[in-house]
């Protein structure tokens, strides 16, 4: 006796949004297609059985539903029987809107290996969006896997199978094995993720990009700068641009204090100075190197800010602050000075001065002489002729001053001050 079945359309797949779960983009729309069923050759007593629960659900007893639904389990003799009965439980499951049912369906007629190509990889996927949910992350990632084999919805398949491989890893020992491996294949999962949204013209959450950041860095995996910059491409906000800060300082423990004053002046402008101890390290930087009207603002700043006390910083602010009017009154000598000099250190010098006071304009007119002058360090000139250029609001200018930076650790730090100005069109 054959029994017609036919898929379907409700099953939708849905992605949790709870407990710091993935969430996926909002798909254009339901399955529409019905496939088509396998012509099925059904023992007499599982379909007597069947259509006991089919009748039951249409009454909405549910619970008869499930006892004639057993009785066709316990009556089954092939695959044949197993897929019918899978059909049948999964109509109810839908009806009765019992998850643990519509898993059970989907497992059944999935081992019967009679499900129909084309409903192959949408039947995995919900398998493994349920079995994610009831934390069976082997069972999920082994679904998932089947239905991006399948090649169906590589945007939504390869977020259930990366939060399996993040659920499998858990939070504890990232950076040990096996935690780490999983972690990995969970980032590749979600990069996969990523790279199929893009593809189908979707927008990728800024929020995949987070957790790529923070398991990556967890996990101490060097994909962390890439997954940060990401981020920070899809959300260009000051939070996301001090993580790349931060990683790149990490990254480079050995860079001079004037490099680092040049890092957190990238942090100063793109609002990444969060908390007192940012603010102490712009000021000390700047203290460090000379440039005593910085040391003032940085330590200012702060304290507008509320994140600084009266007392933070102090010493560092009585030591500067007594220093600007004389400082501040040299420099129309420093600038005739460096006009007659024979190399462009003075220049320099002046230009840095004129920056930490504010004065922009000045600053590049003097970083410019520098240059032409020659005798000093090219790469830094450029990188500061760029910042004066971007405080001074002159985003083209200073952009073109970043990209002559040529080497080492003042590349990569234009690099970042270019990031930054690329949100700035």
């Amino acid at each position: 006796m054959n029994m017609r079945f036919v898929t379907p359309v409700a099953l939708a797949l849905t992605l949790a949004l709870t407990g710091g779960a993935i969430s996926a983009p909002a798909f254009a729309k339901k399955e529409e297609k019905k496939g088509s069923a396998p012509k099925l050759n059904v023992s007499p007593d599982v379909m007597k059985a069947l259509q006991a629960a089919q009748t039951a659900a249409g009454k909405q007893d549910f619970a008869g539903a499930k006892a004639a639904l057993a009785e066709a389990d316990s009556k089954a003799k092939s695959n044949d029987d197993k897929y019918q009965i899978g059909a049948v439980k999964l109509n109810t499951s839908i009806a009765a809107k019992d998850s643990a049912m519509q898993g059970e369906a989907l497992t059944q007629m999935l081992d019967s290996g009679l499900t129909p190509a084309d409903q192959v990889g949408q039947f995995n996927a919900v398998a493994a969006e349920q079995a994610l949910q009831a934390k069976n992350y082997d069972l999920a990632i082994s679904r998932a896997k089947a239905a991006a084999a399948a090649g169906y919805k590589p945007d939504a398949v390869n977020v259930t199978l990366a939060q399996s491989y993040f659920g499998k890893a858990g939070t504890a020992n990232a950076s040990v094995e096996p935690q780490r491996g999983l972690n990995l294949q969970g980032l590749a999962a979600l990069k996969a993720a990523a790279d199929a949204t893009k593809a189908a013209g979707g927008q990728v959450p800024a929020q995949w990009y987070q957790i790529g950041v923070s398991r990556a860095a967890t996990a101490k995996l060097p994909e962390v700068t890439e997954w940060a910059t990401l981020a920070y491409q899809a959300n260009p906000s000051g939070e996301n641009l001090r993580t790349l800060v931060r990683l790149f300082q990490q990254a480079n423990p050995n860079i001079s204090n004037r490099e680092n004053l040049d890092v957190l002046r990238l942090m100063a402008v793109s609002g990444g100075l969060v908390v007192a101890q940012d603010y102490l390290e712009y000021a000390e930087m700047a203290s460090k190197t000379g440039i005593y009207g910085e040391v003032k603002s940085a330590i200012d700043a702060g304290r507008s800010k509320g994140v600084l006390s009266a007392s933070q910083g102090g010493d560092l602010y009585q030591t500067a602050v007594p220093k600007i009017a004389g400082d501040k009154g040299s420099l129309g000598s420093a600038e005739a000075d460096a006009r007659k000099a024979a190399n462009g250190k003075i220049a320099a010098a002046t230009a840095d001065a004129y920056l930490g006071y504010g004065d922009y304009a000045k600053a590049a007119a003097m970083f410019e002489l520098a240059k032409q002058k020659g005798g000093v360090d090219a790469d830094e000139i450029n990188s500061r002729m760029g910042i004066a250029k971007a405080l001074g609001g002159d985003t083209a200018s200073a952009k073109s001053a970043f990209q002559s930076v040529q080497a080492g650790s003042r590349k990569k730090i234009a690099d970042l001050w270019l990031a930054y100005l690329a949100t700035k069109a």
